[in-house]
């Protein structure tokens, strides 16, 4: 039986990893992201999943040059 704990665990099989950062497992092999071999599992690390999310480029990015705007456009701007 399985246990849910509120943390996702620091190495993950193939299907779990490729939900945590949202593509199919498929996929998930074509995108570079090294794994940990322990005896027979090939695993991924949260911490290499996390980098590739982060090494993502942001679309729109170059519109927001600081937060004023997002806070205006949002209606958090300071009163």
């Amino acid at each position: 039986m399985s246990k849910n704990y509120a943390f996702a665990p620091r190495l993950m099989q193939e299907n779990a990893a490729a939900h945590y950062v949202g593509v199919s497992p498929s996929k998930l092999r074509t995108l570079g992201i090294p794994r940990r071999v322990s005896g027979a599992n090939r695993l991924y690390d949260i911490r290499d999943l996390d980098a590739w999310a982060d090494a993502l480029i942001y679309d729109g990015a170059e519109e927001w040059h600081d937060t004023r705007e997002a806070d205006l456009v949002f209606g958090l701007a300071a009163q």
